[in-house]
């Protein structure tokens, strides 16, 4: 087989340097025996379209999509799915034989995933939901929520305009609130879901008050630098259930790997082991 056989793929981000992507696709490619490689790219946003579409020339067959091109990048690519369009954020790239870019979203799918790997009988039906932010993992987060029947989801937003549209955009079971104001919904939620950055190693914490938040409300985080963030650490001191982000990002990353190595993988404790390392 020659080099240029052998396939390429990416995770695309500004910063990357947080990123644990290249860890886990690169343990899926030994633990599979794939003859391939995947490498970590730091996209300068000045460049961002040049770059983007040099890659499938460059022999690359895919690339994951983290902050903050989730929704940039479908002003690039030249094919979308169905979950991508109406979520209007990719984070999974497939680069075509023809060398067009197919964008996906697999970021609700690894959410939900993620909960219902450690607390199997949870459902978004549980009760009210209220969520932080609302750039793109939330859009995704919203979709997987509603598909995941539920019925009342208390969105709030530093930028409340984002969160309208987002209201606009999937419909009457969303309720925003202003930012500030949010706390007050914490004490009748059964889950509360942070989409932000806040709380990442190197961003600052979350500004919002958590002493409503009640015991048994399960609380998760889609950071997954720290593993545990603020939020996660008061609410499992307070008597809630915690999911962390790093289950999301396994879950998120099986369909991406399984288009561009040919192999399915799956969530295990030794991947998981390596990730906290």
């Amino acid at each position: 087989m020659s080099l240029s056989q052998i396939p390429v793929a990416a995770v695309l981000g500004h910063p990357i340097n947080h990123s644990k992507s290249p860890q886990l696709h690169n343990f899926w490619l030994s633990k599979f025996g794939v003859n391939g490689y995947y490498v970590p790219l730091d996209i300068d946003p000045r460049n961002f379209e040049k770059h983007i579409r040099s890659l499938p020339r460059l022999g690359f067959v895919g690339a994951n999509v983290t902050i903050p091109y989730k929704e940039k990048i479908l002003k690039v690519a030249d094919k979308i799915s169905d979950r991508a369009a109406i979520i209007g954020a990719a984070n999974t790239l497939t680069f075509l034989s023809d060398g067009k870019i197919y964008a996906d979203n697999t970021d609700g799918y690894g959410f939900i995933q993620n909960i219902k790997s450690k607390y199997k009988d949870w459902t978004a039906k549980d009760g009210m939901s209220v969520v932080f932010g609302a750039g793109g993992a939330s859009r995704a987060i919203l979709g997987a929520l509603i598909e995941d029947g539920a019925n009342e989801i208390v969105l709030a937003n530093r930028t409340r305009s984002r969160a309208d549209q987002l209201r606009s955009d999937f419909g009457a079971k969303i309720k925003v609130v202003d930012w500030m104001k949010v706390q007050n919904y914490l004490s009748d939620a059964a889950n509360v879901i942070n989409t932000t950055s806040l709380g990442m190693v190197g961003k600052a914490d979350l500004p919002i008050p958590l002493d409503k938040l009640r015991k048994n409300t399960l609380v998760t985080d889609i950071v997954y630098t720290p593993l545990e963030t603020p939020l996660l650490a008061y609410a499992s001191k307070n008597g809630c259930r915690i999911v962390n982000g790093l289950g999301m990002l396994i879950y998120q990353a099986i369909p991406g790997f399984e288009r561009w190595f040919g192999v399915k993988p799956a969530d295990s404790q030794d991947l998981r082991e390596l990730l906290l390392k």
